[in-house]
């Protein structure tokens, strides 16, 4: 139950409550404010009665000695004392006076209806009162809490965008209350977050900028050694510096939300067997340890040849349904390298493409994703060990923000069946007009 109708049932409750209270209270003194003044009377005319009679004089209005007087009426005036009395177990209800005159009874009698005909009426009021004080206080509750409601779904709207990276996101400050106030914390939290992220982002792109020099020369440097292993070690350590840098510019772009999309059409199957080529497994034909030709210069017969369930090294490509795709081709390469690359390095063989429709699976045998990522997503510089040791978390960041800048889905998951499975969600991109097909490579 939401907010809103938290609030819209406290108040209406509380009004229903308050209308019935009123009412009871209503209710009750008028019926005793009645009593009270109809009795009065009646005694006072009893006392002109019982005069009248002490002085010989009948005025045929008192009862003496009435066999129906209420018991306890009787009781009270053989005791020797005035009363009055509301006799109500009749259809008709009636009101006694009585009081002893010598050794006589002179009593007074009269119906009772008239009064509970006007508490009748009044109970009526009451109640339609009461419905139209509840009705009205449902209603303000709802605006009350519609308005509540709406700046409280703002602010965590904006908070959610502010999660998800917009960090120029801001909630419209009205008003001086408790929700303004949550109103200006939240801008203030948003504000010091930009501008801690800004400060990482730009140290990290200052320090890769300053080192890309020095890298590309050791790089340079490292190729003129002459062949030995030394060199060989060399050469790939300074390799791996210049991917990692790379690597760290290439999320400090991403992080600053400026890059676009190119934007072509292209058939999916051949974006993924381009994909799978450079990430190092694809080869021609006769490549691989199992001689597979899963590259994108193999032939028709040569699939065929291969058959089901073919595996291009350790990769294998899927096509459940193809289709055509309006996007960047440079960035789906980019996104499934790095989720290849993440297969093999932190899961375990085999590693498997799976084309279905605009649905692009990758998946592994491997342990599965830690809880932590299919939590928060992938975060830089936070990575488990798999069986190629610890990364720096960047690639699946990268996957990530490329992803975003296409505006895919990309969704991490661990299936009952074990391993981990990473879904790039491209549906959004398919041309109606596109050419399906099926087959595996």
């Amino acid at each position: 139950m939401g907010l809103r109708a938290k609030i819209g049932i406290a108040i209406s409750a509380t009004a229903a409550v308050v209308a019935v209270l009123v009412g009871v209270l209503v209710h009750h003194r008028t019926v005793n404010a009645q009593l009270d003044l109809s009795g009065h009377t009646l005694d006072s005319r009893l006392q002109t009665t019982v005069q009248d009679r002490a002085a010989g004089i009948d005025t045929g209005r008192g009862l003496i000695n009435p066999k129906d007087l209420p018991g306890p009426l009787r009781a009270l005036v053989e005791g020797g004392r005035r009363g009055v009395y509301l006799e109500l177990g009749g259809r008709t209800p009636y009101l006694w006076a009585a009081t002893k005159l010598g050794p006589d009874i002179v009593a007074l009698k009269r119906p009772y209806d008239r009064e509970q005909q006007t508490v009748r009426a009044l109970d009526r009021m009451l109640w339609v009162a009461g419905a139209a004080g509840t009705g009205l206080g449902c209603v303000v509750g709802l605006l009350v809490a519609h308005r509540l409601g709406r700046r409280l779904t703002a602010s965590a709207a904006t908070a959610q965008r502010i999660a998800e990276g917009d960090l120029g996101a801001r909630l419209p400050r009205t008003g001086n209350d408790e929700i303004a106030q949550l109103t200006a914390a939240v801008n203030t939290m948003a504000e010091a977050l930009a501008g801690r992220l800004r400060a990482e982002r730009d140290v990290t792109a200052n320090i890769a900028h300053e080192l890309r020099t020095p890298v590309a020369g050791l790089v340079t440097a490292a190729g003129l050694l002459p062949p030995s292993r030394p060199a060989e070690m060399v050469q790939e350590r300074a390799a791996r510096v210049r991917g990692l840098m790379e690597d760290v510019l290439e999320v400090a772009r991403l992080d600053a939300r400026t890059e676009e999309a190119d934007r072509e059409v292209r058939p999916l199957g051949e974006l993924v067997r381009r994909a799978v080529s450079a990430s190092g497994q694809a080869g021609g034909q006769g490549a691989g340890a199992g001689g597979g030709t899963a590259g994108r210069g193999a032939s028709e017969p040569d699939r065929a040849a291969a058959g089901p369930g073919s595996v291009d090294g350790a990769v294998r490509v899927r096509v459940l349904a193809d289709g055509l795709v309006e996007t960047d081709p440079r960035r789906v390469e980019r996104i499934l390298v790095n989720l290849i690359s993440n297969a093999r390095r932190h899961g375990a063989e085999p590693v498997t493409v799976e084309v279905d429709g605009g649905l692009i699976r990758v998946r592994d045998a491997g342990p599965g994703f830690p809880e932590a990522l299919l939590a928060h997503g992938p975060q830089r510089f936070r990575t488990s060990g798999g069986r190629g040791g610890p990364g720096l978390g960047l690639g699946l960041t990268i996957a990530a923000g490329q992803a975003r800048v296409l505006g895919a889905g990309l969704r991490f998951a661990n299936p009952s069946a074990g391993g981990a499975q990473a879904t790039v969600d491209l549906r959004g991109a398919l041309c109606p007009e596109g050419d399906d097909g099926a087959g595996e490579t």
